[in-house]
């Protein structure tokens, strides 16, 4: 077990740089302004030998309401529940404000292990901040900066504090199989703003892990959250609302969108939410595209699914919409749900593994010359410019993740893309891989194996 370090304070005093610091890579967002953070953010973190997890919280403010400010603050308060180390950290240039002092009253109140972080002490300009520290009551400050890295090592011995005894020898849990796929399958929740993409991953892990709320564009950092899905360990990655380009004029909602799309690109399956009154917008279809295109596994949820009396003839405008402006993303699976409810969420995950399964496909070079040979029989390529026959002669799967047909021929770079086009979908139909990103890819060469006995 690994101690759980969870880092507070009130907005706009470096929690994110820290946590990014202790990460070891740039994966909370950042800004100038207060308020970046909203959801409690998980990394792993390290420090010499010593390994931790370690938590990134929303700015601390004084509401109890329902109100946005108040729900995120429950966010940190669920954090703190968990922790082993608590670092509250204050901006030792600005001093020692009258939030602060409520805060630290806050903390010791519930009975933490905290300790108190002076950040931004580069120079000298933070040397007043630490004295007035003192008499928050919380100890001895531990003076850092977190942007330039200085002081980082003495938060070491607070936590190896923490750390719980190496056991001499390992255990097994007996309740865990040992042949189960414990590789972890990064699965991305995309869509545009106030779809529902929180509100569904709380509902998967049943409880409420991500901040929700009818405000559009509350998730700001794409927040990965692990989680057991019958013996297969999924990171499921909530991710900003993406609206279109024109309409997007703030920097921090750049940085948004920029994470987002990098949860994409680094997504083995990626589920595209939907509002089911409003399915597949302009901008659906631009995001459903980019997932095709980075060759991404690729499942289609329709959330509100329970708002809609005409079932059959919704999902008919959704197909029919799907063969007019997405047919590379033709037989697509397709989940319909409700993330408020429940209703219909038994079918995401067989879903996804699905189309992970599909993702992850090898064939054996017997079968896939079978099928080529087959594919040229049924509709042979077309001449080339200068009237010459175009010879397809051997076919390899160099990869999959999405799977990947290299095609060896004399004039390669004469086969139009309509025939490419019918030799992807006659793979898809060979090996059932509806929906599946595919690669088909030609080179110029005779067959490797030609005179090889």
């Amino acid at each position: 077990m690994q101690p759980t370090v969870v880092i507070v304070g009130r907005p706009n005093v470096g929690k994110s740089t820290l946590f990014n610091r202790l990460v070891g890579r740039r994966e909370a967002l950042v800004d100038d302004r207060p308020g970046v953070t909203r959801d409690r953010r998980e990394g792993q973190g390290s420090m010499g030998d010593l390994e931790f997890r370690i938590i990134d919280t929303a700015g601390l403010e004084e509401a109890f309401d329902d109100s946005l400010p108040a729900r995120m603050r429950r966010q940190t308060e669920q954090a703190l529940d968990e922790a082993d180390v608590v670092f509250m950290v204050f901006d030792a240039r600005a001093g020692i404000t009258p939030l602060d002092e409520q805060f630290s009253t806050w903390l010791r109140s519930r009975d933490a292990n905290v300790f108190l972080v002076a950040n931004k002490c580069e120079g000298r300009a933070g040397e007043s901040g630490v004295l007035e520290s003192y008499a928050l009551g919380l100890g001895d400050p531990i003076a850092i900066s977190a942007e330039h890295g200085e002081g980082i090592h003495l938060l070491f011995d607070p936590i190896a504090a923490a750390a719980p005894p190496v056991e001499d020898e390992a255990w097994e849990d007996p309740d865990v199989d040992p042949d189960a796929d414990t590789s972890v399958l990064r699965l991305a929740i995309v869509g545009r703003p106030n779809v529902g993409k929180s509100t569904l991953i709380n509902t998967v892990l049943g409880q409420d892990r991500l901040l929700t709320g009818p405000e559009a564009g509350i998730t700001r950092d794409a927040i990965s959250v692990e989680w057991m899905f019958e013996g297969q360990r999924v990171a499921l990655v909530d991710t900003a609302g993406m609206r279109r380009k024109a309409r997007i004029d703030e920097k921090l909602e750049k940085l948004s969108v920029g994470n987002s799309l990098h949860a994409i690109q680094y997504a083995h399956v990626v589920a595209l939410v939907l509002d089911s009154e409003q399915m597949l917008e302009r901008q659906d279809l631009a995001i459903a595209r980019h997932v095709i295109e980075e060759g991404r596994a690729f499942v289609i949820v329709v959330n509100k699914w329970d708002l809609i009396t005409d079932h059959k003839a919704a999902l008919g405008i959704l197909h029919d919409r799907m063969q007019v402006s997405l047919p590379q993303g033709a037989g697509t699976p397709v989940v319909t749900l409700s993330a408020t409810t429940g209703r219909g969420l038994d079918k995401l995950m067989p879903a996804v593994l699905g189309a992970y399964k599909d993702w992850n496909l090898r064939v054996t070079t017997s079968e896939l010359n079978a099928w080529l040979n087959d594919s040229i029989e049924r509709h042979p390529p077309p001449l080339a410019a200068n009237k010459r026959p175009i010879r397809l002669r051997y076919a390899t799967q160099p990869k999959a993740r999405p799977p990947t047909v290299v095609l060896f021929g004399n004039r390669p770079e004469d086969l139009p893309t309509s025939y490419i086009r019918y030799l992807e979908n006659s793979f898809r139909a060979r090996f059932n891989l509806e929906g599946t990103p595919i690669r088909v890819l030609t080179r110029k060469g005779e067959n490797p194996y030609h005179d090889k006995k």
